[in-house]
């Protein structure tokens, strides 16, 4: 029995842990439902009435979510300075509430200030949200000068509790979160093997249902990898141990990525294209079963079975497991690899290597491990993983760039165009209703929140309207199932509260669902709820929506073509900096920060996704638009992949045995990177019309046999140059950029 609970509780663990990386949505949600139901309880206790149990309620809200710095002392200090600018906001909407000309005027220029606040950082941005979101409040629970007294009290008690729960009852901290994020690799790296299992085993029939699965786990394990990259000076002690944790956390992700596109290749008619693994949609290449006899095929199931199990055992030692890790390791020598096809036995090594990064991993997070046991190839990788890790050093620091000035600031444009479509949607609001009104203006608001072009803020007030369409029938629903019972509609608004934090990030349209059926029991409670009000909720969302894609579109508007291709001018820019460095490496030139580099070439690539979400929207009527913008970003994603696997092998040269630097790549991966340059050039001004080149493969180029005179260049470093190279020149056609094909 207490076997089979362990075994139940490592399924959840693992199961939360791989659908919710780092728990930071469950930990949201936790921390806005614990802040409000201790503000209820304190302010119920105390006596106040319902009106200010629901102000408390709401700014509880609103002093947790609003806080967005990760070191526990910078949230602190955003806490403490947020109080005194929520009791000044709510005073002044109590005070100008009556003055209408007055009061639209300050709401107008707050909403300014506060957008335009964000240029200061976390800080600016936290407490800008903080003065609009109590100044909405104020006018949502339609706020006095007689009531300031009690509501200053009830926004004191929630700001209290939102810091006793942010820092005693649900803490986070730096090394916690980053601890959550590794158990969230190693459980999403798991879930990418079974997927490739799947693989390995599925019919004609099955195909296309397993590389879906297969493309959606490796996404999956490269956005867990970001997000571990993105905290690891805050979660780690040195700059040392971010850096060898970067290294491994990337050496695993790029280890399975190829192990499944080699077993699709095995499985195929022909070579698997690496596009195909990040083309969603894609369908899967013909399959049969997997060539040469069924012993290897059985063999390969096993192997992977223990790979799987290798990952999810944290701290696991003993006999069984060495002996497992050994077998893996061993298919890393020749020696070792079973009799099968060429095509299978590129998978055995995969495995091989697969296991290396998982054991380079391990070694990583939980520091030396029992040697006891290690075969001669456990050994050796142990001796490469050591040398590696010696080899790693601080790199250089980079200066940042100079943000743009004026006008064409981002925070600057936005806070005008939101001051603009708020004005407009204070007229339109109170043509519909003189006391609902800032409904309108709340939803042009949250529009223009992390949005960037014309084209995302059309889509985000499309998902809020269906989304508000949906949660007015819930509200009803709701409105008549609670009736008049005030804590029965608490506890619902907690569990609304609590659904909207937690799916936020996964679904926009949901989060508004769960924000207008909460809206409802809160207008149950305040004794205003009718079914005219939901329906006045509908018109004045659709209302803000539209006026803040026509301040968008209108006030100094940053169309959504204009930002992917700024956006996709700095990918290329970083794939060709990534490029020219690993392969400048490769080639026996000076080591570089290629870590760094690979990083900011994700980051970029994870900028331009957020940005074509607009164009591939499966509501967008321009159907060949959305096809070709899906097709460059999986094209870009293929590139990286090349890239990072470069930078990876690259970092290698000092330290691995079969790696040897050879000067002739940097003269054949030349015209790569001067393709890359090309392609960006073109898209930054039509105007430019020099070709892409095409020609010999990097192999024929390289001459002679590759090993007389420089050393071996592994088979893996011209495979990935030569998909950097055939993917690049496919970028050509749909970005239309002249190729030129070399005279026979």
């Amino acid at each position: 029995m207490k076997a089979a609970g362990r075994s139940a509780r490592t399924w959840l663990r693992d199961h939360l842990a791989a659908s919710d990386p780092g728990l930071l949505r469950l930990t949201a949600g936790l921390r806005t439902v614990g802040a409000i139901a201790l503000t209820l309880a304190v302010l119920a206790s105390a006596g106040f009435g319902v009106t200010r149990l629901v102000a408390g309620a709401m700014a509880a809200m609103v002093a947790t979510f609003a806080i967005r710095e990760r070191r526990r002392g910078a949230q602190a200090l955003t806490l403490a300075l947020g109080l005194p600018v929520a009791l000044v906001s709510v005073s002044l909407g109590a005070v100008l509430g009556e003055r209408v000309v007055v009061g639209d005027a300050f709401f107008v220029v707050l909403i300014f200030a506060a957008v335009y606040g964000r240029r200061f950082g976390d800080r600016g941005t936290a407490l800008g949200l903080i003065g609009f979101q109590v100044y909405f409040l104020s006018l949502f629970v339609g706020a006095s000068t007689a009531q300031l007294p009690g509501l200053w009290a009830a926004l004191a008690v929630a700001f209290a509790c939102s810091a006793l729960v942010r820092f005693a009852v649900v803490p986070v901290t730096p090394a916690g979160l980053l601890l959550r994020l590794r158990t969230a690799f190693r459980a999403r790296l798991a879930r990418l093997v079974s997927a490739q299992l799947a693989l390995l085993d599925a019919g004609p029939d099955e195909a296309d249902k397993a590389l879906e699965d297969m493309r959606e786990g490796t996404a999956r394990l490269h956005e867990t990898a970001l997000m571990i990259q993105s905290r690891l000076e805050e979660g780690t002690p040195d700059e040392p141990t971010a850096r060898l944790v970067q290294r491994r956390i990337a050496d695993a992700e790029i280890a399975a990525e190829r192990l499944g596109l080699l077993l699709l290749s095995a499985r195929s008619a022909q070579r698997a294209d690496t596009l195909t693994l990040h083309l969603p949609g894609a369908p899967a290449p013909e399959v049969g079963r997997l060539p040469g006899p069924d012993e290897a095929t059985a063999v390969l199931r096993r192997d992977l079975l223990a790979l799987r199990a290798l990952v999810v055992r944290t701290g696991a030692g003993g006999t069984g497991v060495a002996q497992v890790r050994n077998r893996l390791l061993g298919y890393r020598d020749e020696e070792n690899l079973p009799v099968a096809t060429p095509a299978v036995r590129d998978v055995f090594r995969a495995v091989g290597e697969t296991a290396r990064a998982v054991m380079g991993l391990r070694v990583a997070l939980e520091g030396p491990q029992d040697e006891s046991d290690d075969s001669p190839a456990t050994a050796r990788s142990r001796e490469e993983l050591d040398a590696e890790d010696a080899a790693i050093d601080a790199g250089e620091e980079t200066e940042a760039a100079e943000p743009p000035k004026g006008l064409r600031r981002p925070t600057t444009r936005a806070a005008v165009q939101v001051s603009v479509g708020s004005t407009l949607a204070i007229a339109g609001g109170e043509l519909l209703s003189a006391h609902r009104w800032y409904w309108a203006v709340l939803t042009c608001w949250i529009v223009f929140i992390n949005t960037a072009s014309t084209g995302e803020i059309l889509v985000k007030g499309y998902r809020r309207l269906l989304g508000t369409v949906f949660g007015v029938v819930a509200g009803i629903l709701l409105a008549a199932l609670v009736g008049r019972h005030t804590w029965t509609a608490f506890f619902l608004v907690l569990v609304l509260i609590f659904a909207m934090f937690y799916t936020a990030p996964l679904s926009y349209t949901l989060m508004s669902f769960f924000v207008t059926a909460m809206l409802g029991l809160l207008y149950t409670l305040l004794h205003t709820y009718s079914w005219e009000v939901l329906v006045l909720r509908v018109e004045e969302t659709a209302l803000g929506a539209a006026c803040g894609v026509v301040a968008a579109a209108l006030v100094l508007p940053v169309r959504t073509d204009r930002r992917t291709d700024e956006l996709l001018v700095t990918v290329l820019e970083r794939l060709a900096e990534v490029t020219e460095a690993a392969v400048g490496q490769l080639s026996g030139g000076p080591a570089g920060d290629l870590l760094d580099k690979a990083r900011e070439l994700d980051q970029a690539l994870g900028d331009l996704r957020a940005a074509t979400q607009p164009l591939t929207h499966p509501v967008t009527p321009l159907r060949a638009r959305r096809t070709t913008a899906r097709y460059v970003v999986a094209l870009l994603e293929t590139c990286a992949y090349h890239a990072r696997s470069l930078a990876a092998t690259a970092e290698l040269l000092p330290t691995h045995p079969s790696i040897a630097a050879d000067p002739r790549l940097r003269g054949a991966a030349g015209r790569t990177v001067r393709n890359i340059v090309t392609i960006a050039d073109r898209v930054a001004d039509e105007d430019v019309t020099v070709p892409v080149e095409t020609g010999p493969s990097i192999a024929s180029l390289l001459g002679g046999d590759g090993t007389a005179r420089y050393g071996r260049v592994t088979g893996r470093v011209l495979r990935h140059l030569e998909r950097l190279d055939e993917a690049v020149v496919g970028l050509a056609r749909p970005l239309a950029v002249p190729v030129k094909t070399p005279d026979r």
